[in-house]
């Protein structure tokens, strides 16, 4: 049985020795916004709804990852939000003994309504992107009018009972890098973490360019001018975000996946909305677990799947995106017709 030697001690390994523990799993590629560095075309090729896997496929498809290790699970788009009934998913997934920790990812618009219900179904933690905080920038930056709707949806968040409460702000040169302060501090009053994130180059960002990208070491210096000497966190962690700590104790983020990018600690993989199995966020070819399932493969048949790719995994996009010195789009629009799970809000970003 393939389960015998997974335990904590014993994990399943890739060929960098990174384990299996972290599955991002969107339930929707649609997003009720438009984001400048994540959806900025017109049109969008969508994923069929016959294609989409059920509730009860998650959750069995889950099971069978936390059987091999997982204990981590984000729910993610598009928006998540836009998944009807998605409650009804955090609850099958929050029975599962082996989830220490369900969270999810949402741009908030539609948090305000469903804040409560999913911290009564037991989701533990949530994550809300906001990248501004000017009414207009919003608009500009999200091709949408529901700066109002986010704010209320965080608010909303932190009332239903929700602890450790994090914000997520992309930060683009000539867009946003001067809120990066009133980001800070608005993310302070309510007690929820900020995490900067560099501007990536993945799919679906087809105006990207280095140019536009606000390095760590950039924000730490506008930061440490404006609040004083900044202390990393020491921590043995896989999360994305390196955290920092201000002199008077407030704790932050920076996920520098472009300049400073953590692929030799990297434990996540990405199961899309329609069983599409991507072992890194830069990857072009994914694994159809959504046929073998449907056919009625056996649980053993499905894991044997999953062991072997993910053991044989040698992805590390980002420092190979890195690697290339000059570099410009990730995957032309072209492409992205092509293929719409090469789309970062396919994947779940």
């Amino acid at each position: 049985m393939l389960t015998e030697y997974v335990t904590e001690q014993h994990p399943i390994t890739d060929t960098f020795s990174r384990p299996l523990r972290n599955l991002r799993v969107s339930v929707t590629d649609r997003c009720n916004l438009r984001c400048q560095y994540c959806m900025p075309e017109e049109e969008y090729v969508w994923l069929p709804r016959e294609d989409l896997l059920s509730f009860e496929e998650t959750s069995r498809l889950v099971e069978l990852f936390t059987e091999l290790g997982v204990d981590k699970v984000r729910l993610t788009g598009g928006e998540p939000l836009l998944r009807r009934d998605l409650p009804a998913l955090v609850n099958m997934l929050a029975r599962n003994p082996r989830v220490k920790d369900l969270a999810m990812t949402t741009n908030g618009v539609l948090l305000a309504e469903q804040a409560k219900p999913l911290y009564d179904a037991g989701l533990h933690r949530v994550t809300i992107s906001l990248d501004t905080l000017r009414p207009q920038r919003f608009r500009a930056l999200t091709r949408r009018d529901s700066l109002d709707k986010v704010l209320n949806g965080i608010k909303a968040a932190r009332e239903a009972g929700f602890e450790g409460v994090k914000i997520d702000a992309v930060i683009m040169r000539g867009v946003n890098e001067d809120e990066l302060i009133d980001l800070f501090e608005y993310g302070k009053r309510l007690g929820a973490e900020v995490r900067f994130i560099e501007y990536m180059d993945v799919g679906g960002a087809t105006k990207w360019s280095m140019d536009k990208v606000v390095s760590r070491a950039e924000m730490l210096d506008l930061l440490g001018r404006q609040y004083g000497r900044i202390e990393p966190v020491t921590e043995v962690s896989s999360a994305p975000a390196e955290r920092f700590v201000l002199p008077d104790g407030t704790v932050f983020g920076i996920i520098a996946s472009t300049t400073a990018p953590f692929c030799s600690s990297c434990d996540r993989s990405r199961l899309t909305a329609d069983g599409m199995w991507y072992l890194c966020l830069y990857a072009q070819e994914g694994i159809d677990l959504r046929t073998p399932l449907r056919l009625g493969a056996s649980r053993e048949e499905l894991k044997s799947a999953i062991v072997s790719r993910w053991t044989t995994r040698r992805d590390r996009g980002a420092e190979e995106r890195l690697q290339l010195g000059s570099r410009g789009v990730s995957v032309p629009i072209e492409g992205l017709k092509k293929d719409p799970h090469l789309e970062m809000h396919t994947k779940g970003g």
